[in-house]
């Protein structure tokens, strides 16, 4: 039996005057299960995100989140700081945006800034040293520090987190994610960059992730170690449309996928 849908894309088009960078795309990516979008550069994957995460306003479409506790929310009526705030969708970026200056520690403190700022009654709370500000605080670092934990990085906390290797900044960054407790988490390319051995750390840090918080995850990776080893469904994507979605071993047997992106099958006696 399928898990329930947590995210509902119908029939999605952005066009950006005459280009039409996603064309009718529907899909469903669902509760406890890695979904990963993948296809050649200008496919249209990192387009479905700022339209997911409300960087764009769809031309054409609804996006229909399913969140626990709050019902459907359409995402396309959404300004981008309340996707993340009421529809709780983390997202990170292709390119590392973290706070480089700022502490490992702090960088996931700071992931918890609206939960922070709620309980401080928007400062007076925290200006006063009231206990309920000091309950939320020492909550914010216990958090942080069990995703510290998670990614093996407790004995740096008090680094500048521009001072970290690379592959530690990448998975620092989805710790950040995690500690703003996303009902979906959007992931662009975490494995840019990555040699394997880090690009195996991060499919058991993702996999952890699915196994423990039950966490659904949306997936934009062009490496096919981490797409295939991890997914539960792979949607791809071809000059915006939808070419083919199943699971990895349907994918890797499509016939069309072979030829528009994993690459040409090879002819009988080749």
């Amino acid at each position: 039996m399928n898990a329930a849908a947590v995210l509902e894309v119908e029939h999605l088009s952005m066009r950006f005057g005459g280009l039409l960078a996603v064309d009718d795309l529907s899909f469903t990516a669902r509760e406890r299960e890695i979904t990963a979008i993948i296809g050649p550069n200008g496919a249209g994957k990192t387009t479905v995100f700022n339209c997911l995460t409300g960087f764009y306003k769809p031309s054409v479409g609804r996006l229909t989140l399913h969140h626990p506790r709050r019902g459907p929310l359409l995402l396309e009526r959404m300004e981008g700081f309340r996707v993340a705030q009421i529809a709780e969708v983390a997202r990170t970026f292709q390119n590392i945006r973290l706070f480089p200056r700022m502490s490992v520690l702090e960088n996931l403190i700071v992931a918890q800034h609206n939960r922070l700022m709620r309980a401080s009654v928007y400062s007076l709370a925290g200006l006063l040293g009231l206990k309920r500000y000091r309950t939320a605080e020492a909550a914010a670092v216990e958090v942080a520090r069990h995703w510290l934990d998670r990614i093996g990085l407790t004995g740096r906390a008090d680094w500048e987190a521009g001072n970290l290797p690379y592959g530690d900044q990448r998975r620092l960054e989805i710790a950040r994610a995690m500690c703003m407790g996303p009902v979906l988490l959007c992931l662009d390319e975490p494995a840019a960059g990555l040699n394997p051995s880090e690009s195996a750390a991060l499919n058991r840090l993702l996999l952890g992730i699915r196994a423990d918080h039950g966490t659904a995850i949306l997936l934009i990776e062009h490496d096919m170690s981490v797409v295939m080893g991890i997914s539960d469904h792979i949607l791809v994507l071809d000059h915006g449309r939808r070419l083919a979605d199943g699971t990895p071993s349907e994918i890797r047997a499509n016939p069309a996928v072979i030829r528009a992106y994993l690459g040409e099958e090879e002819e009988d006696g080749a």
